[in-house]
């Protein structure tokens, strides 16, 4: 009898270690890993810093801070699953019957910004239009597509918007939720014309299979996103890819 009240108990600690949720394996590792979209190239020595076109980096820190953990960032629909996922989702989207979706609070669509004299008017004037959009947007391809525009995809939102002010593109098409934040800034006011957005979606943090304590403390750090954080992530933004157009821009604007 006394083996087996030995056993019972390492029994119990096993079905336990079985049942540890995504954020005990995180936390034991010191690492969360997030899925993103779009996993921004990391900074090397000697390149020119640029602010990635989506916020969920952005997100996917803040996430992994508010455990006391390191974010490592993985591909979504790499084959590597990760720990929790942010990726973007038309509004009103169900998960799978294992996945919950827990909302972030930021949504956007697709908003095109031009030169205030240009004689683009409305989405279909962009065919045959020079269109700039940056690596990891989720309007990528889109606008060829449906609109027949000529897409140029460049390295990041800084470079996009610089080829908009010297005139290698018609438009630059990003986030209406980034976009209204950078033209704000004076010095955008000659590009400040603009179409509706389109394509409306949101960015959500996906949970495959989590316990019930993984979803209530993940809910709980998604409570932290609210306006005021979303306010501060979008005026940072702005102010970042601003600047980085500034010291780029070493011609004048097209005119």
């Amino acid at each position: 009898m006394q083996p087996a009240r030995l056993l019972f108990p390492l029994l119990l600690l096993l079905c336990g270690s079985v049942q540890a949720g995504v954020l005990d394996a995180a936390r034991q590792a010191g690492i969360l890993r997030v899925g993103l979209d779009y996993v921004p190239p990391a900074y090397k020595g000697g390149m020119k810093f640029r602010t990635p076109e989506s916020v969920d980096s952005v997100l996917a820190d803040d996430l992994a801070a508010q455990f006391k953990l390191t974010s490592a960032y993985l591909k979504n629909a790499s084959g590597i699953r990760a720990d929790v996922a942010l990726t973007l989702a038309p509004e009103g989207e169900a998960g799978d019957a294992d996945t919950v979706i827990i909302p972030t609070g930021y949504r956007a669509g697709g908003m095109a910004i031009m030169r205030t004299d240009t004689s683009i008017r409305k989405w279909d004037d962009l065919k045959g239009r020079s269109v700039c959009v940056s690596e990891g947007s989720s309007y990528v391809g889109t606008l060829a597509s449906r609109y027949g525009a000529i897409e140029k995809v460049m390295r990041a939102p800084a470079d996009s918007l610089l080829a908009v002010r010297t005139g290698q593109c018609d438009a630059a098409v990003h986030d209406d939720s980034l976009m209204k934040e950078l033209l704000k800034l004076p010095e955008w006011k000659k590009f400040s014309a603009r179409l509706a957005p389109a394509s409306r979606q949101a960015l959500v943090l996906k949970v495959r299979g989590a316990d019930a304590a993984d979803l209530a403390a993940l809910r709980q750090a998604a409570g932290r996103w609210s306006e005021a954080f979303w306010a501060g992530v979008r005026k940072k933004w702005a102010n970042n890819v601003a600047f980085e157009v500034y010291l780029d821009q070493n011609v004048p604007d097209c005119h």
